[in-house]
């Protein structure tokens, strides 16, 4: 409950440029081959693929989201690993708000989800850097739906990739056209669940005070 009313208290912060509330979220993505030609678009029959495919391993997406600036980007990587984790959060921090005086994130409570992680990525001084533009906030644990960034990976699973991609030259090519487009129509979220209904609707989940 400590960590939702934090993360609820984050979302009713005003927009303000210097602070930006930005979210976070990953996904494993399964590439897969087809191992035979497709069967071409006739006048009535749409394109048709062979049952069988290969499998050409995994990939990871990192998906990043401002829902009050209207945008978001969409990397995608072999791995999820601290570094990869630390590399995505420098281009954040560094590219994406260069003058932001600090980026507040909100992210699932992952491993690889620490300012360790930057010390294991960049020297001691860079490391903290990067930390000091940072302010981290949490999901609840079994509370991802919490996570704005769920809602854009839920959208670009859909809208994207739905079918099957071979390789992360393919699969990075189509989530930066999806990216483009979604940034191009300014899709934003409108977050109304606050604390105040937290309290009302989900009492029975609150622990119950001792005094």
């Amino acid at each position: 409950m400590a960590a939702m009313e934090d993360v609820l208290d984050v979302y009713c912060r005003p927009f303000d440029p210097r602070y930006p509330v930005v979210n976070i979220d990953e996904q494993p993505f399964q590439r897969l081959a087809n191992t035979r030609e497709l069967l071409p678009v006739k006048p009535g029959q749409p394109e048709r693929e062979d049952y069988e495919y290969e499998r050409n391993g995994t990939a990871s997406i990192f998906l990043f989201t401002d829902a009050l600036a209207k945008w978001r980007r969409v990397s995608v990587r072999e791995r999820r690993t601290a570094i990869d984790w630390a590399e995505e959060m420098r281009k954040l921090l560094e590219e994406d708000y260069p003058n932001a005086e600090k980026v507040i994130l909100v992210c699932d409570n992952l491993n690889t989800h620490n300012v360790a992680s930057f010390y294991k990525a960049f020297s001691p001084d860079h490391a903290r850097c990067l930390v000091r533009k940072l302010e981290i906030h949490f999901t609840p644990k079994h509370g991802s739906w919490l996570n704005i960034a769920e809602c854009e990976l839920s959208a670009l699973t859909r809208q994207c990739l739905n079918r099957r991609i071979p390789d992360l030259a393919m699969l990075s090519k189509e989530a930066e056209a999806w990216e483009h487009k979604r940034n191009r129509s300014q899709k934003g979220v409108d977050w109304r669940f606050t604390t105040k209904d937290a309290r009302i609707k989900l009492k029975s989940l609150y622990p119950k005070t001792q005094l």
